[in-house]
């Protein structure tokens, strides 16, 4: 068996092997495994985590859970037979809910595990319910199971059964021959789906319900909706971490739900707390206009920690960790000393681990809220791009009452030449008895942690290494110049695997959106550096101001100055980049974005010439017209400073339509159909017009798709679509 290993290892490093790495393809991205977040077992022992398998040949995306040992070894899937999605572990660990679509819609699975050998032992169906089931949870005293479905307010209080009237509304819209929608209030629609009548709610069943029935799945009436009422609760979110959370003992949840009479301007997002007996809900952060959300109960049951932000309507205003007492009812911000957006987090005992973008990265940084209540200082803990924070609080075996033993952390991590995977820090002395890390919580001492006391990762999975290890890929360079106003701006740079610094390479321009987003050492499925540098170009990233992780001011700048400081950064960060390295050809470059990149984009065509084609994707072109016509309102109000009638001047000076009469560049537009974020009309408005004017252009219309490209197929036709157009201009 050493020989065997030694020979593979010798074989793997053999000059030759390497000679048979290829460029990046899309064939190679459609191949990697999508890992979500690590979910550890209360025993210690074991990780779940979710991985989307992509079919580009059948068009699907396929969540599967897989299991590995937290103390190291092979990750393997664990229901192979079905897909599963979102594993979650009964407080016991001799079960875990998961997710699945096996009989159609979504609902909840449980699957019996036995801890020994880390297998699935059976599996049976816990939700039958017309409306669908998803974000599960398992409440720590083990009695009930917690998920959200959309269902009909009217429903509440059928006098029937308001599963009964949910089930009789969804059938009589599926036969339903006239499919027309009728509204009396904003946010009908929301990102890339209309609102039909229905609400989010989070409902309870007993996690025992219907164990050992016949039935293929409770009832629906067996579950219980926990916030009745038309408002969504919990409330729409992209991703990140979950806005609810069970209390400690099992007995509350807490919520996080907008009740403000128009929610398309507003984002007054509250904390609620409800008991799971049901009953009415309080609200416990009626007193903060601005946004309060994910909230998470400490271990010991003291305090609700969340994130809120403090200026109505904003939603890009700085997130704060705070901190409510549950005995005395107060809220305490414990990040006010630190200038960055907390990220997703996680309790240790006594400890909140927190990330926070930081000039291209997304480091983890640890709070002790015993140590310092207010004003506290972050103290940086691992460096790299991370997210989705979890930590095994098991005690050892052998631990004897007055041994000294720390958790371990878990994470996920990427970078701009891999994908996501799973990580695991061994523990350091980073935990409340460390007297150096006092002084650095209270601002004491600024010396970093010393070595011993940090806590070194190592990837706990590898499921994307088999192709990862045939693809030639080049890593993500950063570079600094003076933008606008003087201040100092972060640029990347990715160039092509093959790169020879005696060649000439032309540009791929790449302008993030948001436009509070940023560029970093991140991956990417739909706007990936790599892939964009694969067949021979220098990529070219710029977080220009208004980008994120670089301080609130700077995050604050773009505000009623879209095509202002934004632009001049880009174009003094291109002419850094084009004075700084020798091997760029500025005559052959090619600026594309997506969002707020596609606005800037858009731009760009009215200001500059000197590029040679644009791709502009989901861009607002039309400044009036986006506004009349996207769903969260409170953004361009926000971002213009009023409404189109309340300060037109605004709308109509940062409106690019306004320089169409100098749009000279070849231009690709491309736009969904059920992008309701800016609406696919904005798209025909900029193909209009320069097809009027005679300007080279196509357009790339996908009717199935929102403000992202989410089908494999279309996400394939999306880049050879776009990489051909950058050919058609900047290649020889």
């Amino acid at each position: 068996m050493r020989r065997l290993i030694f020979l593979f290892v010798l074989l793997f490093s053999l000059p030759a092997f390497s000679q048979a790495k290829h460029p990046f393809t899309f064939e190679d991205m459609m191949k990697l495994k999508r890992v979500g977040e690590p979910v550890p077992s209360p025993d210690g022992k074991w990780v779940l985590f979710s991985a989307v398998d992509v079919d580009l040949a059948a068009n699907t995306k396929t969540p599967h859970i897989w299991i590995v040992p937290l103390a190291g070894g092979p990750e393997r899937e664990i229901i192979p037979d079905q897909d599963g999605d979102r594993p979650r572990w009964a407080p016991d660990g001799k079960r875990f809910a998961f997710l699945s679509k096996k009989d159609g819609g979504s609902q909840v699975w449980i699957a019996d595990f036995d801890s020994g050998p880390g297998t699935v032992t059976g599996i049976h169906k816990l939700t039958s319910i017309s409306t669908g089931a998803g974000g599960e949870l398992w409440s720590p005293d083990g009695k009930n199971i917690l998920f959200t479905s959309d269902v009909y307010p009217e429903c509440d209080g059928a006098p029937s059964d308001e599963a009964v009237c949910n089930a009789n509304k969804v059938e009589a819209a599926e036969k339903s021959q006239v499919k027309a929608l009728t509204f009396d209030r904003l946010l009908y629609r929301h990102w890339n789906a209309y609102k039909e009548g229905k609400r989010t709610h989070i409902l309870v069943i007993p996690a025992d319900a219907c164990v050992g029935t016949a039935a293929p799945g409770c009832p629906a009436g067996a579950a219980r909706d926990l916030t009745p009422g038309d408002y969504d609760a919990p409330v729409f979110s992209l991703e990140g971490q979950d806005n609810y959370a069970f209390s400690p003992d099992g007995r509350e949840i807490c919520y996080t739900s907008n009740h403000d009479k128009v929610e398309a301007t507003s984002t007054n997002n509250d904390l609620w707390i409800v008991s799971v007996n049901g009953g009415a809900a309080k609200n416990i952060t009626a007193d903060n206009p601005a946004s309060d959300s994910t909230p998470l109960y400490s271990p010991d049951g003291k305090y609700i920690a969340y994130r809120a932000q403090q200026r109505p309507g904003y939603e890009s205003d700085r997130f704060r960790l705070m901190l409510y007492d549950r005995k005395t009812g107060r809220a305490t911000s414990l990040t006010e000393n630190f200038d960055g957006w907390v990220g997703s987090f996680a309790w240790d005992r006594h400890d909140i681990l927190f990330t926070a973008e930081d000039e291209g990265e997304s480091p983890i940084y640890i709070i002790t809220p015993e140590v310092c209540l207010e004003r506290c200082h972050p103290v940086k803990l691992v460096d790299g791009f991370n997210d989705d924070i979890a930590t095994s609080a098991t005690k050892p075996e052998g631990y004897k009452a007055g041994d000294v033993w720390e958790p371990v952390l878990l994470f996920t991590r990427m970078s701009v030449q891999a994908p996501t995977e799973l990580f695991v820090a061994a523990p350091g002395s980073w935990s409340i008895g460390s007297e150096k890390l006092k002084a650095m919580l209270l601002g004491e001492s600024k010396e970093p942690l010393p070595q011993r006391a940090t806590p070194q990762s190592r990837p706990l999975t590898h499921t994307n290494d088999a192709v990862l290890s045939q693809v030639a890929m080049s890593p993500l360079e950063p570079f600094w110049f003076e933008g606008a106003k003087g201040d100092k701006v972060e640029g990347f740079l990715v160039k092509p695997p093959t790169f020879d610094p005696a060649k000439k390479y032309p540009v791929k321009f790449l302008i993030h959106g948001g436009p509070e987003g940023a560029w970093g050492d991140d991956w990417s499925y739909r706007w990936n550096p790599e892939l964009f540098a694969a067949n021979g170009y220098v990529v070219i990233m710029i977080n220009f101001h208004g980008s994120t992780g670089y301080g609130q001011k700077f995050v604050d700048a773009i505000n009623g100055d879209w095509g202002g400081a934004p632009f001049e950064d880009l174009m003094k960060g291109l002419d850094y980049a084009e004075k700084t390295y020798p091997f760029i050809d500025k005559d052959r470059e090619c600026a594309l974005g997506a969002s707020y990149g596609g606005y800037m984009a858009n731009w760009v065509l009215g200001h500059t010439d000197r590029f040679k084609c644009i791709v502009s994707h989901d861009g607002m072109f039309n400044a009036e017209s986006a506004w009349g016509t996207t769903e969260e309102l409170w953004f361009n109000n926000w971002e213009f400073k009023g409404t189109p009638y309340t300060n037109p001047d605004m709308y109509e000076k940062w409106s690019p339509r306004n320089a169409a009469k100098n749009f000279k560049t070849p231009t690709l537009v491309i736009h969904g159909q059920l992008d309701y974020r800016l609406d696919v009309s904005e798209g025909f408005q900029l193909f209009t017009t320069l097809q009027t004017m005679g300007v080279p252009s196509k357009m790339l219309y996908f009717p199935d798709e929102g403000h992202w490209v989410l089908k494999p197929q279309n996400a394939q036709l999306w880049y050879k679509t776009v990489n051909d157009w950058v050919d058609r201009w900047t290649k020889k």
